[in-house]
């Protein structure tokens, strides 16, 4: 007997998909286009900034935040100082700060988009039983293909790599703002309505206040997929550590590939420890 399944027309997805973005592309190319050709040309220009920077300052300014923000105790900053020390000695101090560039662009729109839609989501029970299937669309799909319209809408280099990144990285700041404000005792609102407490005051006075352990933990997993996104973005032109990596493969240059993979693990864990210890309240041990 046949199968019955061999019946069934083949659905055009992957041609309505790339109709779509053909569309979206020529739509909204009064978007793209400026993108493409300023915010690129800015993103390189920050990066060449920190580039002319001396890496002694960087690696001093590093030590003393390291310092600070783990509670004044020297395990973090002794680290940072020998990584960067390290980093600078490979020759992939360039690849460092492109690196770091495209971290703190992507990470910064993930969060400026992210929270706000968090903050809407957990004031309305429809828009979050809308909007949690698209999170986890977005964090299910395979991170390769985020490139493939980001190369279509910005062509290649440091755009393409940020939205990607952005796409990729955001879902955690929107979930765990969502969850923070969520958890907030409901007697604490309760009470600050009773004062009188107009919406805004609540939100930026009591709820994001008593959330800001869940969000900031929310950032820290945004960071973290920033970095290895932009790690991945390096195939579409996207300059930094990545690129090193990529080119150690296609060389099957296994050293210079494992020298800028330890560059990138240096990277995210002094990100990591930074945005953990922020995420400490004051008086914890770090």
């Amino acid at each position: 007997m046949l199968n019955i399944l061999d019946k069934i027309p083949k659905l055009p997805i992957a041609d309505l998909v790339s109709d779509a973005t053909d569309w979206i592309e020529d739509t909204f190319d009064f978007f793209f286009k400026p993108v493409r050709n300023q915010f690129g040309p800015f993103l390189e220009d920050v990066s060449g900034l920190l580039q002319q920077i001396p890496p002694i300052i960087v690696i001093i300014i590093v030590a003393v935040l390291a310092f600070f923000v783990s509670g004044k105790k020297l395990g973090l900053a002794t680290f940072s100082v020998i990584g960067l020390i390290f980093i600078y000695n490979q020759g992939i101090w360039e690849g460092l700060m492109d690196t770091f560039t495209l971290v703190l662009a992507s990470s910064f729109f993930a969060v400026l988009i992210g929270m706000p839609i968090g903050i809407l989501m957990s004031k309305s029970n429809t828009l979050q039983s809308i909007v949690t299937p698209i999170l986890d669309f977005m964090q299910t799909m395979p991170a390769f293909v985020y490139l493939i319209p980001t190369v279509a809408f910005f062509s290649i280099g440091m755009p393409p790599g940020v939205f990607a990144s952005l796409i990729f990285a955001m879902p955690p700041t929107i979930r765990l703002t969502n969850l923070g404000i969520r958890q907030v005792s409901t007697e604490l609102v309760e009470a600050s309505e009773a004062f009188g407490s107009t919406f805004y005051q609540r939100l930026f006075k009591v709820e994001l206040p008593m959330a800001k352990k869940t969000i900031m933990a929310g950032i820290n997993q945004t960071v973290m997929l920033s970095l290895s996104m932009v790690v991945i973005a390096s195939m579409i032109g996207a300059p930094g550590l990545g690129r090193e990596v990529i080119r150690a493969l296609q060389r099957a240059d296994v050293g210079s590939g494992f020298v800028a993979g330890i560059g990138i693990v240096i990277l995210a864990i002094i990100i990591d420890r930074f945005t953990q210890n922020l995420n400490k309240q004051k008086g914890e041990n770090a």
